[in-house]
């Protein structure tokens, strides 16, 4: 009986890792005979419609970057040295802010530590825009500049039209995401919002809804697309409006899907933060959101640490 199980299994592994076909003569050439109860793999049948992955993730992006041209060594070597000035810059301010050793130690309920700021054409050098246009998966566009009124906006039009290539079945998105949060020479570095458990924002929309991502960018490739989401639904008018979000409200998701097993955010790990918006619900059309600032806030009114209900699944349920 163990022998049979392991011939099954070997069977279903290569058929899943190399697409390939086997029949029920493959396993009858092994002289041990199936039950009627085992399962029989039929002729021509794969068990994952999207590229199998092994062990590990070869990309960050996840494949996102192919369309991005290769820059020569020489160019390369051009576009660091210009940006040295800079980076050393940046090098002494933060070594004047270590020796300084100024630390907040009190965090005063009420007052919001603004981490981004949309008020000069500089500020909005910190964002990236893309839209699904970008990646020749739709034709939405969008933009990020700065508004009549002097404060930044995320402004576009989205399409929900596919392409004809028949590897695309929907469509229609766009995104702005903040860089990567980094200390000087591009060393990785995170946002620390540990002592805060309120997102506040000052926006004017147009009545659709977003969705506000928080990214925690682990070392391991398992932990590279790990964002946590929460809605902002907007009022659309003239008027501003005030946001503050717990960030026990957000839930974790990877590459677009809800994980079965949630966690709380880790604030002392936030490595950029971004808005989405699609077109799903028939709603293609143009759409705008203004941005004054986005920031922290702690209250202690707020005692919760979780919101969504935490369970411990069984060992043969897969928790994705």
């Amino acid at each position: 009986m163990l022998a049979r199980q392991r011939i099954l299994f070997r069977v279903l592994c290569n058929s899943v890792r190399e697409c390939r076909s086997f029949s029920y003569h493959n396993v009858k050439q092994e002289r041990l005979p199936l039950l009627n109860s085992e399962v029989k793999v039929k002729t021509a049948r794969c068990f994952h419609t999207s590229e199998c992955r092994k062990f590990w993730e070869r990309d960050r992006k996840g494949g996102y970057n192919s369309t991005r041209e290769e820059m020569s060594r020489k160019k390369m070597v051009l576009e660091g040295l210009k940006e040295l000035k800079s980076e050393i810059a940046l090098w002494k301010r933060e070594v004047k802010e270590k020796l300084a050793n100024d630390p907040i130690l009190l965090y005063r309920p009420g007052e919001v530590d603004v981490q981004f700021q949309f008020r000069e054409p500089t500020d909005l050098d910190k964002w990236v825009v893309t839209a699904d246009s970008d990646h020749s998966l739709g034709y939405s566009k969008a933009n990020l500049e700065m508004s009549p009124a002097g404060y930044g906006l995320f402004h576009g039009m989205l399409h929900n039209r596919v392409p004809i290539d028949g590897k695309i079945h929907r469509a229609g998105y766009a995104n702005i995401i903040c860089k990567r949060a980094r200390k000087s020479f591009k060393r990785d570095s995170y946002f620390d919002w540990n002592p805060y458990n309120m997102l506040v924002m000052r926006i004017r929309g147009d009545g659709r809804s977003y969705l506000i991502n928080i990214a925690t960018e682990g070392y391991f490739d398992v932990l590279w697309n790990d964002v946590f989401h929460f809605a902002l639904y907007t009022r659309g008018g003239p008027y501003w409006q005030n946001v503050r979000i717990p960030f026990s409200k957000f839930f974790l998701g990877s590459k677009g899907r809800v994980q079965d097993k949630q966690c709380p955010i880790i604030l002392e790990q936030v490595t950029q933060i971004g808005f989405t918006v699609d077109a799903r619900h028939d709603a293609p059309g143009p759409f705008s959101l203004e941005i004054d600032y986005i920031g922290c806030e702690f209250d202690p009114a707020h005692t919760e640490k979780f919101a969504y209900e935490l369970y411990k699944q069984d060992k043969y349920v897969v928790g994705t």
